[in-house]
């Protein structure tokens, strides 16, 4: 009996003596104890829960080297590695994980819409919902701060950059001819159906280092990940016809849209200031096919359009009308992958092919051109720790423009270029912790017909104040090649050149959102040329300059008034160029200083009708008078625009809708246009620079067709 109970002592004494007390503390980022963490040995049981005190204290039966594991909700998980036989007391400190929903958000220089974005401006629906828009992707930008009216253009300019300046992205791949064909002085539209998009990304400045060639703005469209059911689409309206369909499998899915615009009928009953021959022709379609694959998912998306017109345009310098006829053919084709080859490691790549050809008569001369691009691109998303991602990629650019000009019974005249551009990127988001980011890249590119590599680093920085309210810095430097207007002329001209330098305020809670931001951008080595207008005989150089500075004011409500949804824009710019055959540095004539905009949605549920309203106020644009001697001394007069639109659902999937641009009818003048000579007098003739017409009316029936035979298209009207 002595034996075996000196047996149990020896063996309750041993494993006394072979436990290890491992304690300690635990507090977060700011000194504060933590309680009710959760510390353990990792592979066992001996474990605890640290007190209000933030104190742990427990007992193991491990040796050796070991892993103490500490975790709590909404915090990154904390792994140490200890030797239990030497281990002493510690604190240890948690922080916060920063994939929350209140984290702070780098805003500066970038509206975004989509339903999961933290910093949404405009939802996607918007596109198509805002009066005087007409389901143009332009046009709803335009409502925002930091764009231009450019009425006779309907391309966007952003903070004094003309439009070119801005690159267009589908699901990240560049699409080189983003706009529908026109002519001179005449609107034209954004070639894509907004039906398709589920999220956007509007960079107003001071965009990543992911984006390149592209001086003032980046655009990125992104299409719908999975569409919710099977659906047909049915329009009729006052311009033409329109099918859409989309068809869902288990992994996969279809959608197309086509349609066939006419403005001959329209135009019988709506009085133009244009000599039309014949009027508008547009027969256009989209698809996109989804493929589920692993862990990613693969996208197919083509485009096409042709369009067709013939009219008479006024001719300041003849007494007759000139000419022009236009036949234009456009195609787009992007195929996009994104996908994880690992939990921290994410793939993007995808190519785009787009061709574009004109085919252009003025008078008895005949012009046509053809522009051939690719885009190829590759990037790597690292997340090495939930405050650490890294960006890495490249991308390859080829465009092949010629254009080709034949004088009535004369020679046939041939031009253009080609151009290559490499470029390589890298960009770090570091969480600093819930209230402070820092993006941090820099971007390098060679194109062939500069041959020299670009230097441009990226930073932005972002702090939270309170729960709702932050601030954003951001600064960047941009290389763009030369437009192709000069390019094809002279292929051997330096990139054009800006600095960005913004600093941004933004208010986010409950359904209102308030933005403040202020800009300066330095214009370098911008493109001048001598004559009227560019041509192959010109002189070019990169001798030019420039700057434009400004602020941007953004509020939306849709909070405070029930059923009521609206956003006020006012923006303030000062700019001035010295660039094409200018003078001297003056501010462009495609530039208001003051650009204010109100957008109002009610929606009834009484009257089952969605209303918009849309006011828009430009003040006056510059422009130049040869009959004056200072150089584009003059201003036109100021823009005024109320659309209205009523949306009206006849059944379940049945809406009709009306839609009046311009509805005080005012008669807005973009610029003047003079002669080239001046008259018997010594005076340099002119002809203002207006609208097609002073109205435009819009009306539509449209039919949806879906499985839950409740589905329609009032949040695309």
């Amino acid at each position: 009996m002595k034996i075996l109970f000196s047996l149990l002592v020896s063996i309750f004494s041993f494993i006394c003596f072979s436990q290890t007390t491992i304690s300690g503390k635990i507090i977060d980022e700011f000194g504060t104890s933590f309680s009710g963490a959760n510390v353990y040995i990792k592979g066992s049981y001996d474990g605890a829960i640290s007190d209000d005190n933030g104190n742990f204290k427990f007992v193991t039966n491990a040796s050796g080297e070991q892993i103490l594991h500490i975790s709590f909700v909404s915090y990154e998980t904390l792994t140490q590695v200890i030797v239990i036989e030497n281990y002493k007391e510690k604190t240890f400190t948690l922080r916060e994980n920063i994939n929350t929903l209140d984290a702070v958000v780098v805003s500066a220089g970038t509206f975004k819409a989509g339903d999961n974005s933290k910093v949404t401006a405009l939802k996607p629906l918007d596109i198509v919902t805002t009066a005087g828009s007409v389901g143009n992707i332009i046009g709803a930008l335009e409502t925002l701060p930091g764009t231009q009216t450019v009425g006779e253009s309907g391309r966007l300019f952003v903070r004094g950059g003309e439009s070119d300046e801005t690159q267009t992205f589908v699901d990240g791949i560049r699409v080189a001819q983003p706009y529908g064909a026109t002519a001179n002085n005449l609107p034209t539209r954004s070639r894509f159906s907004p039906f398709l998009f589920e999220g956007m990304t509007f960079s107003t400045g001071g965009y990543s280092a992911e984006f390149g060639n592209a001086l003032s703005s980046v655009l990125l469209l992104n299409t719908i990940d999975e569409p919710k059911q099977n659906q047909t689409d049915i329009s009729i309206m006052s311009l033409g016809v329109g099918l859409g369909k989309t068809q869902k499998w288990k992994k996969s899915s279809l959608t197309f849209n086509t349609s066939y615009i006419n403005l001959a009928p329209y135009q019988l009953i709506v009085p133009q200031k244009i000599d039309w021959n014949k009027p508008v022709q547009v027969l256009s379609g989209e698809s996109i096919y989804r493929q589920k694959i692993k862990d990613g998912l693969l996208k197919v998306y083509a485009a096409f359009d042709y369009t067709t017109f013939d009219l008479n345009q006024d001719n300041v310098d003849f007494f007759t009308k000139t000419r022009l006829e236009l036949k234009n053919n456009n195609f787009y084709f992007n195929t996009s992958y994104k996908g994880y080859l690992n939990d921290d490691l994410q793939l993007q790549t995808g190519l785009g092919l787009g061709y574009g050809q004109n085919k252009i008569t003025i008078v008895n001369d005949d012009l046509e051109n053809n522009e051939r691009a690719l885009h190829y691109k590759l990037k790597l998303r690292q997340t090495i720790t939930s405050r650490i991602k890294l960006n890495v990629g490249s991308e390859f650019f080829y465009t092949d423009f010629d254009e080709n000009f034949t004088r009535f019974q004369s020679d046939r005249f041939d031009y253009g270029f080609k151009n290559n551009i490499l470029a390589i990127f890298t960009e770090a988001e570091v969480f600093f912790s819930k209230k402070m980011a820092m993006n941090v890249g820099i971007r390098t590119s060679n194109a062939s017909v500069v041959q020299q590599y670009t230097f441009e680093p990226r930073l932005s920085f972002a702090y939270k104040i309170t729960d709702n309210s932050q601030f954003s810095l951001a600064y960047g430097n941009f290389n763009q090649t030369a437009n192709q207007d000069y390019l094809k002329f002279k292929s051997d001209l330096d990139y054009e050149k800006t600095a960005h330098y913004i600093f941004n305020y933004m208010y986010n809670k409950e359904g209102k959102m308030f933005r403040a931001e202020a800009y300066f951008k330095d214009y370098k080595d911008l493109v001048k040329y001598d004559g009227m207008q560019p041509s192959y005989f010109s002189n070019y150089d990169n001798t030019g300059k420039g700057y434009a500075k400004g602020i941007d004011l953004f509020w939306r409500d849709s909070k405070t008034i029930k059923n009521l949804d609206y956003w006020i824009s006012y923006s303030f710019i000062d700019s001035k160029r010295d660039y094409k055959n200018y003078l001297q540095e003056a501010t462009p004539s495609f530039i208001a200083n003051h650009n204010f905009s109100i957008v109002t949605k009610y929606f009834s549920q009484k009257l089952k009708s969605q209303i918009s309203a849309t006011y828009t106020f430009n003040s006056g644009r510059p422009y130049n008078d040869p009959n004056r001697v200072e150089f584009m001394s003059e201003k036109t007069k100021s823009y005024n625009n109320l659309s209205l639109s009523w949306a009206y659902l006849l059944s379940q999937q049945k809406i009709l809708f009306f839609s009046i641009g311009n509805i005080l009818n005012a008669n807005n003048v973009f610029g003047y246009q003079y002669a080239n000579t001046p008259d018997l007098n010594g005076q340099f003739q002119r002809q203002a620079i207006t609208q097609p017409a002073n109205q435009f009316f819009f009306v539509g029936l449209f039919w949806t067709i879906s499985d839950n035979k409740k589905t329609n298209n009032l949040d695309n009207l």
